[in-house]
């Protein structure tokens, strides 16, 4: 995902990170006393697999209420809640994903409010999530659309409409951007300042730290997040962007990436009555910089390789399919330092497949995270 494709090629690895890459005749290829070799014959070796927007451990399979702790349905605007204060990682959902070779993973809060709250970036390996942080706050959910006001009208108070969605998400901005000046002036003037703490977490969005992350299906919503972004001058991602293939030459001149899927489920609603796996590829051609998501548990997280495959076989270039689950998602969530492509120097987190993971019948030969090996499939 660097752009190289080695052949009989060797990467050493020492510390956690890559320290060497290349052909095995160009690599210093005498291994030290205690070093494991893994010769791993003609599979495919590559850069561990990334999922851009899912919620495992924080929507826990077969737990009901118990072990749910997506949405904070009882206020519309919750920008202070921190995914990694309701992820279990002992959710079976990061097992599946080690499995796959997912080494990786954004992590956060649904869709049912206007302001959701906090996501984090995430290793699939661990007992402690504060262990397993790369980047924490990655980003700040919000959300347009359906959810918010089928959950809100159904209580008899706002959003009840789009309208509504776009005014609240606006006077957020408004008082985050008013505070930010109070406390950049008391700064300036060596004057006290009590912090807001529901506010304080906007400071890292406002200061283009990270992106909001904006769920958006239908072409008018995506559109609203687009004009709202543009208005407040926010980094943003489109996450889903179900009908993006019918706007994406417009998309592509806004510059703003897309996080697209889960594809691999139903037509649950009515803004997803357009959803296809061609999306990808007609926005990726466009020139939008693109990612697949399994949104999990809509859609398993282990079905992300395979989502990638599906949209390949839909018209995204089978190149690009490698990227859309390795480096796109890696920059698209700011950790491209650390993951998403075989450099030196970077995270190693990488997977071995006996071959194209997008394709069905391809088995994980191995999984690793931070150099260590977190999955071996053995003789089976």
């Amino acid at each position: 995902m660097a752009g190289a494709d080695i052949r009989d090629g060797c990467i050493r690895i020492r510390d956690g990170k890559i320290a060497e890459i290349g052909k095995r005749d160009e690599v210093n290829f005498h291994p030290a006393p205690g070093e494991r070799v893994i010769e791993a014959g003609e599979g495919l070796v590559m850069p561990g697999l990334i999922e851009a927007h899912c919620h495992m451990g924080i929507t826990e399979e077969k737990k009901g209420m118990e072990g749910d702790d997506c949405n904070e349905t009882v206020n519309p605007i919750t920008p202070c809640l921190r995914a990694i204060d309701a992820i279990n990682t002992m959710d079976a959902a990061f097992d599946d994903a080690v499995r796959a070779g997912i080494t990786s993973a954004m992590i956060g809060p649904g869709s049912s409010n206007v302001v959701g709250g906090q996501f984090a970036f995430l290793k699939t390996r661990g007992r402690r999530v504060d262990d397993l942080i790369v980047k924490a706050p990655a980003a700040m959910k919000v959300a347009f659309g359906e959810n918010p006001k089928v959950n809100y009208s159904g209580q008899g108070k706002s959003p009840s409409t789009r309208m509504a969605i776009a005014a609240m998400l606006r006077e957020e901005l408004t008082k985050a951007f008013a505070y930010r000046e109070k406390k950049q002036n008391a700064a300036q003037n060596g004057e006290a300042f009590e912090e807001d703490f529901r506010l304080e977490c906007w400071m890292p969005v406002l200061n283009g730290e990270i992106p909001i992350k904006a769920h958006v299906h239908r072409v008018d919503d995506i559109f609203s997040a687009v004009r709202i972004a543009k208005e407040f001058n926010l980094k943003m991602t489109l996450d889903h962007c179900s009908e993006g293939h019918l706007i994406a030459k417009e998309l592509a001149a806004e510059g703003f990436p897309a996080i697209v899927g889960p594809d691999l489920a139903s037509r649950s609603k009515i803004e997803v009555q357009n959803m296809a796996f061609k999306t990808v590829g007609v926005l990726n051609q466009a020139g939008v910089m693109t990612a697949i998501t399994t949104d999990h548990p809509v859609s398993l997280i282990a079905s992300l390789p395979l989502c990638a495959g599906l949209a390949v076989k839909s018209g995204l270039a089978l190149e690009e399919g490698y990227k859309a689950i390795t480096i796109h998602p890696a920059m698209i969530c700011g950790v491209a330092d650390r993951v998403g492509s075989l450099e030196v120097g970077k995270d190693a987190d990488i997977a071995v497949f006996t071959g194209n993971p997008m394709e069905v019948f391809t088995r994980t030969l191995y999984t690793i995270i931070n150099g260590e090996i977190v999955y071996e499939a053995g003789e089976h």
